[in-house]
């Protein structure tokens, strides 16, 4: 089984500025862990789809009433939030799950902490080349995410699907090196999270976290070859402030605008199962 990866992805993906935020990192606006108060703002990180879409129904939906000013910024990449919030530039983000939080911390020397969860979008596996998982050829190139804890997710799909076999006990941990069995002899290509979509031109199948394959157009419910299954999953998404921060009375607010049954009813009208509110 050959690894292909690209030359020093991960170090280039640890050091991008976020190329598409809505607004800039300044302004008059009270950031950071000072947002407190009747008239502070609220600066909250998020992916595009779907996670800046529920920030804003919650912006024009429910703030109002509960006297709670948002300012949602997005971004397309899963590093620059977490910076941009332990720098204090942000108060909030939502963009991300607790293993990712996890590995973050452990790996940047933050102390980001994970507040509320909200909901959960499937990874699943996609293909323009094929119908049926069972289809994949013999030698077929996968893309798969290349952070760790989306690629340890990639691969427990997989095996999940009987596509491969993982060393016992590897986990949501498991790396290239877990694979124990690979009857297809798949050639596995690591790519940052966000590539992956286009990437479908190129390979003959790639495991897409659902933010960017609902970005891309893709329809998770509809068009995965395999897909998570929620039972148990740990990879639901949810707001995350600096550590210390989150009894303030604000975060707590959003905390629970977040889980609001209005919002787990936009969530479900919306994206038709392909995000899944958290319970």
């Amino acid at each position: 089984m050959k690894i292909h990866r690209i030359v020093g992805a991960v170090a280039l993906a640890l050091s991008l500025a976020a190329c598409g935020t809505s607004q800039s990192a300044t302004g008059g606006a009270t950031t950071g862990a000072a947002a407190e108060g009747a008239d502070a703002v609220l600066r909250v990180g998020a992916s595009p789809v779907p996670h800046a879409e529920i920030l804003n129904f919650v912006k024009d939906n429910l703030a109002p009433a509960a006297g709670l000013k948002l300012e949602v910024v997005e971004f397309t990449d899963y590093v620059q939030p977490n910076v941009q919030l332990d720098e204090g530039q942000l108060t909030a983000n939502f963009f991300q799950h607790k293993p990712y939080l996890d590995d973050f911390n452990a790996s940047k020397g933050t102390d980001l902490s994970f507040v509320t969860p909200v909901h959960l979008e499937p990874l699943g596996l996609y293909s323009k080349k094929i119908t049926d998982v069972a289809a994949l050829p013999a030698g077929a190139t996968v893309a798969l995410p290349n952070d760790v804890t989306n690629l340890g997710r990639a691969l427990k799909l997989l095996a999940d699907n009987g596509v491969i076999t993982l060393k016992e006990g590897a986990g949501t941990a498991a790396t290239e090196r877990d694979v124990t069995g690979n009857p297809k002899n798949l050639q596995f290509k690591a790519l940052e999270a966000a590539q992956l979509p286009r990437s479908l031109e190129d390979v003959d199948a790639a495991v897409i976290n659902g933010n960017y394959a609902i970005e891309a157009g893709l329809q998770p419910a509809s068009q995965a070859l395999v897909l998570e299954k929620t039972e148990g999953n740990p990879y639901v998404n949810g707001l995350v402030v600096q550590a210390g921060h989150e009894k303030d009375a604000n975060i707590v607010t959003l905390g629970k605008l977040l889980q609001d049954q209005k919002v787990k009813d936009f969530i479900q009208q919306k994206y038709q199962g392909s995000v899944i509110p958290a319970e």
